[in-house]
């Protein structure tokens, strides 16, 4: 399976006020991980399954992650950039890109996050599903109590999102979501939105879960981001 015409949207537009502690003068993404820019471990994992074709979602800070593929230019990857003038949301700053979104289904992943995903098998579970959505999800960490639950049925589907409960599975969102083209049907008519409150919850019945046991970490506030490193390095 080839994944190079396959969109993938990265959502990095967000101001990231809870990490600004001890990254005060950059965006998330260009933050340093092991020493190296968190945008470069980023590109280099989907280049090693073969996407090729990546859309930037950018806002606060955008000059300076536009300014770094000037500057260092990737010639594996095709890139364009979704610039949000004002905070739109999650949800928005899917929205803005439609226009430059080309592929029947694409990815779209948060840019504040580490992972090992299985690709090919998450994308076969979507189209095998006919998922109008499909999310990875993990296994909450004992850090993890500011993220909701997520509730799957057994056939995968998935029944409720951000519950605030421990269930038997104990699953959050990785942020990391297969959706189909035809998404933007569905969403809200406002600029914007927040997807893991205002329009997942709205899909119940079209969306699915795929449980990873691949390794995950966000670098959304300054105890993730140093437990990081020593998690992926």
């Amino acid at each position: 399976m080839t994944f190079k015409n396959i969109d993938v949207l990265i959502l990095c537009g967000g101001q990231g006020t809870r990490l600004r502690p001890v990254i005060s003068d950059k965006p998330k993404i260009l933050a340093e991980i092991g020493g190296k820019p968190f945008i470069d471990i980023l590109f280099d994992t989907l280049a090693s399954h073969g996407f090729h074709r990546i859309i930037l979602g950018v806002g606060y800070l955008r000059e300076q992650i536009m300014s770094y593929f000037q500057a260092k230019p990737r010639k594996d990857f095709k890139i364009e950039f979704s610039e949000e003038e004002t905070p739109l949301g999650t949800g928005g700053a899917v929205k803005k890109a439609k226009s430059l979104i080309k592929s029947d289904n694409f990815l779209v992943i948060n840019g504040d996050a580490l992972f090992s995903v299985d690709f090919e098998k998450f994308y076969k579970t979507h189209l095998d599903k006919k998922a109008l959505l499909s999310m990875v999800l993990v296994e909450a960490a004992d850090d993890s109590s500011d993220y909701g639950r997520v509730v799957l049925a057994d056939t995968g589907g998935i029944m409720s999102f951000n519950e605030k409960i421990y269930n038997k599975e104990n699953l959050i969102s990785a942020g990391i979501y297969f959706m189909r083209k035809d998404v933007f049907g569905f969403m809200p008519s406002k600029d914007s939105f927040s997807l893991e409150y205002d329009f997942f919850p709205k899909i119940l019945g079209h969306s699915y879960g795929f449980v990873n046991e691949g390794k995950f970490i966000d670098i959304g506030t300054p105890e993730r981001y140093l437990k990081a490193s020593r998690l992926f390095f």
